[in-house]
């Protein structure tokens, strides 16, 4: 075949909207996001929606609209994600963006999830006259980024992280207490926890657990998800 006549096609471009999206820009994004709703441009259901909504973006495209209509938006230009996925190094399964949220509630009792368990890509604590712990020292991680909306009324909602993964977190306290002791993990790759919520008359409390790290997860994954 004469490669001169027949020449090969060039690869056809990626749309702009359709370039993945890297932690870096949702942090750029969610830190907008905090602005407006400390400026009141956001109130705090529509903060939690589009805050959920950042951490599950998986393109550029899919990060302009949660900040189009605020005035920083215009300058959170995402960038191209640069290096591998971590899924592979992690044996994180399929995330799936319409996938149900866990459900945990709490009115005048206490709900826990402590141990070896699953957690999901995202759940929703709420917490009446209530207790509601989440362990996830032992948790499996199915996927790479993990949101808790945790919401406290007269009441409390504590999140424990092992002290070697990312955990972040936006939210609001009225006579009350939100306070998530943000940490980045030594690894990159490592599993990412988002606490996001408020609490009115009660308290909202993320941080890692001391001595608590994730030394066998590929292990653990590949073997749960065997």
């Amino acid at each position: 075949m004469d490669l001169e006549k027949h020449p090969k096609k060039p690869a056809a471009p990626v749309a702009p909207g359709a370039i993945r999206a890297s932690d870096a820009d949702r942090d750029r994004v969610a830190d907008i996001l905090r602005d407006a709703l400390a400026e009141g441009r956001l109130d705090a259901d529509e903060h939690s929606e589009r805050v959920d909504a950042v951490y599950r973006a998986k393109t550029v495209g899919e990060l302009e609209p949660l900040v189009g209509d605020l005035p920083a938006g215009a300058n959170a230009a995402p960038r191209a994600a640069a290096g591998p996925e971590p899924r592979a190094a992690y044996g994180y399964g399929q995330e799936g963006a319409g996938a149900p949220a866990d459900s945990l509630v709490a009115v005048f009792s206490s709900n826990v999830r402590k141990g070896r368990w699953r957690i999901g890509p995202r759940t929703n604590a709420f917490s009446l006259f209530g207790n509601i712990e989440i362990d996830l020292t032992e948790a499996l991680f199915a996927q790479r980024e993990t949101v808790i909306n945790a919401t406290s009324v007269f009441g409390n909602v504590e999140v424990r992280v092992p002290e070697n993964i990312s955990l972040r977190g936006n939210g609001t306290g009225v006579f009350g207490s939100f306070e998530v002791r943000t940490l980045e993990g030594p690894d990159p790759d490592a599993p990412v926890v988002i606490v996001n919520g408020f609490a009115v008359f009660g308290n909202v409390e993320a941080k890692p657990k001391r001595g608590k790290v994730i030394t066998d997860l590929r292990d653990r994954l590949r073997k749960h998800l065997g």
